[in-house]
């Protein structure tokens, strides 16, 4: 056991070193773009499939909750969490339609589009991203080395690793990061 969790630390480590030089640039303007928006009365629509769907409505619950300290909410949403709305537009209209059309109801102009995807290929993903654009939205996608495939993103954090699990801890690191912004909003 001691040598697995050294060797996932060591790893975790390496790509955190990495991501440090590499990310400082897109994570400093997806962030400013984050605060600009909720400043300005926006809102944060975030969404991403399996572990990513759980980072992405933990984003969320962190601005509506709170981070680290009492403050007044702020306005988020995540996709992922109506299992009724995601398994009536699956069914219905099929799961790459799954986010995009969440994105037509909810997203407008001054808001900010937050995908989170590990491959930057799903397709639901990428649908989602390009009618938030359409929409008017700034979009942010937190990706792995791979970046998008498929769409585009007004910023594009791509964590320089292809391991699912280490890109999915960094881009923890990084949704904390941006919290910490919003809570110098309060």
């Amino acid at each position: 056991m001691t040598i697995q969790l050294r060797e996932h630390f060591s790893k975790h480590i390496e790509i955190v070193e990495k991501s440090t030089d590499a990310l400082e640039g897109p994570v400093a303007s997806a962030r400013k773009a984050i605060v600009d928006a909720l400043r300005k009365g926006g809102k944060i629509i975030t969404f991403g499939n399996g572990g990513s769907a759980a980072e992405a409505s933990h984003f969320a619950e962190e601005l509506v909750g709170r981070f680290r300290k009492n403050r007044r909410p702020f306005p988020a949403i995540s996709l992922t969490a109506d299992s009724g709305t995601v398994s009536c537009i699956a069914n219905d209209f099929g799961y790459e339609s799954v986010f995009a059309r969440q994105v037509d109801a909810f997203a407008g102009s001054g808001d900010v589009a937050v995908a989170l995807t590990t491959s930057g290929k799903s397709e639901n993903v990428n649908r989602a991203l390009r009618a938030a654009h359409a929409r008017g939205a700034v979009t942010v996608a937190l990706t792995g080395a791979n970046g998008l495939s498929g769409a585009e993103a007004d910023h594009v954090i791509a964590v320089p690793s292809t391991d699912s699990a280490i890109i999915q801890e960094v881009h923890l690191m990084i949704i904390h990061l941006f919290c910490e912004a919003v809570e110098d909003l309060a």
